[in-house]
């Protein structure tokens, strides 16, 4: 049971940060208007696809880019929309993502009166001279307040810090994150910095101008964080991501887990099912193009028929970042295919995995090399 999902995409932001490979934009200006109507017109067709047996909604998620750049009244409107054509649990999780900077603080109190529930601040760094170098708008003062703004405000809030940074030692590392947690947020995401192709840091590393900690360091990072967060309450329950237990983020459960969920705006994907069918879902990515498909066709999502077996690569894929792992009874009722039982002895041999009650997990050793492990049992699949 994952529960169905709602995903915003907002594309725009203030400035483009030089490690960032999402798809977002600079604009000087945009009517405003006019995009959140593309919105409200593209969560429509999604509504008509699915026809009169809909799910019900338990988490909405306004991502981009940067959302805290809408109005409260536009994320109004939309909460509006989806209401008006799901059903939405009473307690459902309505998170919007958010910079520190003042200017979008003082937009907080506008969105908890629109309905939102939860914030999740893109601080990244409590330090002056890497906030500067990660291309941050914000400074550390700015940060802190818009925590302690975030926790007067709504019932949840979460932030991001980024580490593995240039320079950044174990010392460093360990004083930020110790002072991270003295905030007593329930969750923190923690995200280990990496070189993505087509980004500014990609051209600076090309150019021999970047240099992240080597492998070594890097292992000892994370190992870092793991220990400290744990100590502190906060166990990873995915990869890059510690919570209290109860307090973990249920949209990103719903993609971990395989669930359905919409995705709207520019470049947004989404799995539903239709009539018995996984179906992917991709909007156009550019802004303009998806504004023009929309305000043309009232869409610009592409439909593809997902297979079986693709499918359950991609459920293999997701669920095997949760520490909570994969239910295997599960698993082969929901897709008829099993995992090829000498890889996972082999996994299980090497320390890799762990099989117990019918549930594999990955083990602490595993998760430094989990693409390789997910891609070892992927490779197989057969009939269950």
């Amino acid at each position: 049971m994952t529960g169905f999902g709602v995903y915003v995409h907002w594309p725009y932001c203030a400035a483009k940060c030089p490690y960032c490979d999402f798809n977002s934009h600079v604009r000087e200006r945009i009517n405003e208007r006019r995009w959140v109507d593309g919105i409200l017109a593209e969560l429509s067709a999604i509504a008509e696809l699915q026809g009169d047996v809909r799910p019900l909604v338990g988490s909405i998620f306004f991502g981009g880019g940067t959302p805290s750049l809408m109005s409260g009244d536009a994320v109004a409107s939309v909460l509006d929309r989806i209401a008006a054509h799901w059903r939405i649990e009473p307690n459902a999780e309505i998170t919007l993502e958010a910079n520190p900077n003042s200017v979008e603080q003082a937009r907080f109190r506008d969105y908890r009166a629109a309905g939102v529930n939860r914030v999740s601040i893109g601080v990244q760094a409590f330090d002056a001279e890497a906030l500067k170098a990660l291309g941050r708008l914000h400074d550390v003062d700015e940060a802190k307040a818009a925590i302690r703004l975030a926790a007067e405000i709504f019932p949840r809030a979460s932030f991001d810090l980024i580490y593995a940074r240039p320079g950044q030692s174990l010392a460093d590392w360990k004083q930020e994150l110790t002072h991270a947690l003295a905030f007593g947020t329930s969750h923190l995401s923690l995200y280990q910095l990496t070189i993505e192709p087509g980004t500014a840091y990609a051209t600076l590393a090309r150019q021999g101008k970047l240099h992240l900690p080597d492998e070594d360091l890097a292992v000892d990072l994370y190992q870092l964080t793991q220990d400290i967060c744990g100590g502190a309450g906060l166990p990873a329950y995915e990869v890059s991501n510690h919570a209290r237990p109860g307090e973990e983020s249920r949209h990103n459960l719903i993609y971990w887990r395989y669930g359905d969920y919409a995705g709207v705006g520019p470049g947004a994907h989404g799995r539903l099912t239709l009539s018995g069918r996984r179906v992917a879902t991709e909007a156009e990515r550019l802004p303009e193009r998806w504004l023009a498909a929309v305000e043309k066709s009232g869409t610009s999502l592409t439909l593809t028929n997902v297979a079986p077996p693709d499918a359950a690569r991609e459920h293999l894929l997701m669920e095997l970042r949760l520490a909570e792992g994969l239910d295997l009874a599960s698993y082969r009722a929901r897709w008829g295919i099993g995992l090829p039982a000498e890889r996972v002895a082999a996994l299980c041999e090497a320390g890799l995995i762990l099989v117990t009650d019918d549930r594999l997990r990955v083990t602490a050793r595993g998760r430094f090399v989990l693409n390789a492990v997910i891609a070892h049992l992927a490779g197989n699949l057969a009939p269950a």
